[in-house]
């Protein structure tokens, strides 16, 4: 179908296939690799509600991304949760796949629209009720993310002492919703809590889910990040490989971000994002949207792209679909290859603005 679709290229000749759409810059949390509470205090200005994009407004940058080849959308934030009725939104963009698919005019047919809806949060809020909501509203989807078992090690990662039980019950509820598999994201510090990606691997080997580890990344300007706090993909690989005999897996498409790795005693699959050591931005294919509304071509972008300006202004649908096509067909950001000390340096967007 895609075939008779103006697919816009970047300079990199990479296609537009995924959005990730920040819903909120607020989060319960104060994660020390994301939003640290020296940082993010009493003090700091969030956005007020009126410089929020609207559920309907991103429901249309949904909806014109749709026809420009995206077929996944992942809703972040902040921590996307803490945005009342975040089913209602989800249903829209839903409705928008399913509208395309019931269609039968040519041009209908030729945008198949979206295909695969997820969200990612840290499960805080995750309640019985919500989690059957998000299934029920037609989220495909759910990662939370988790950076360690122990109660002290989370609670002082997650700067607010969040008790892990209580992600680990977000989690059953998101798999009692009917979410197979939930992918749990665990980002990993040297020093700080490398010693619990052992506990982890042994608390999700034959649980259904699939535990990603990420090494630590030099996202935004306030976290401090230096390559030595880097926990490398390889060395995780060798301490996991030592007690349970891990092998690569297949990708299960181009561009997929976690390389894949299972057990070889059949007790699931883990996955490993390395985006320092092992860069993937050669396959690239994702733009974040911030929850105001600015697009970003890459996770590590210094400047966003004001569309909310350009939405109410009342521009018409063609006219913004051309300004986004422009705007992707001009990009060749390829950050993690070219990262050294000088673009490290740089006052980068900050994760919790575009979700990560």
């Amino acid at each position: 179908m895609d075939s008779v679709m103006d697919i816009p290229h970047d300079q990199l000749g990479r296609t537009i296939c995924d959005l990730r759409i920040s819903v909120t810059d607020r989060c319960n949390f104060r994660c020390t690799y994301c939003m640290p509470q020296e940082v993010f205090n009493a003090d700091y200005r969030f956005m007020a509600r009126a410089e929020l994009l609207s559920f309907e407004e991103i429901a249309r940058v949904v909806s014109l991304f749709a026809g420009l080849g995206v077929r996944k959308v992942r809703l972040t934030g902040g921590e996307p949760l803490i945005r009342h009725h975040l089913e209602v939104l989800i249903a829209k963009i839903a409705g928008l796949g399913a509208a395309c698919a019931s269609a039968t005019t040519p041009v209908a047919t030729a945008t198949p629209g979206i295909t695969d809806i997820s969200l990612t949060t840290n499960g805080a809020l995750l309640t019985a009720a919500k989690a059957r909501a998000l299934k029920d509203a037609g989220l495909r989807r759910l990662t939370v993310s988790l950076d360690a078992l122990d109660n002290e090690v989370f609670s002082r990662l997650n700067g607010v002492a969040f008790p892990v039980d209580r992600v680990l019950q977000g989690i059953d509820n998101a798999r009692a919703a009917g979410f197979a598999p939930v992918k749990i994201n665990m980002v990993v510090r040297k020093g700080v809590n490398d010693a619990q990606v052992l506990p982890m691997a042994r608390h999700f080997r034959n649980s259904g889910c699939i535990l990603r580890f990420i090494e630590y990344m030099d996202v935004g300007h306030s976290n401090a990040w230096k390559m030595d706090d880097v926990a490398p993909t390889a060395q995780l690989i060798n301490t996991i490989h030592r007690e349970f005999p891990i092998e690569p897996a297949d990708p299960n498409y181009k561009g997929e971000v976690a390389r894949r790795w299972r057990y070889q005693d059949g007790a699931g699959e883990i996955g490993f994002i390395s985006s320092v050591t092992q860069p993937f931005c050669g396959d690239c294919t994702r733009i974040r949207m911030s929850a105001d509304g600015r697009l970003y071509t890459c996770l590590f972008a210094t400047e966003g792209h004001d569309l909310r300006r350009l939405l109410r202004e009342r521009h018409s649908d063609e006219y913004l679909t051309n300004w986004l096509r422009d705007l992707w067909q001009a990009r060749e950001d390829r950050y993690s290859e070219t990262r050294s000390e000088r673009t490290v340096a740089l006052e980068k967007v900050e994760m919790s603005y575009i979700g990560g």
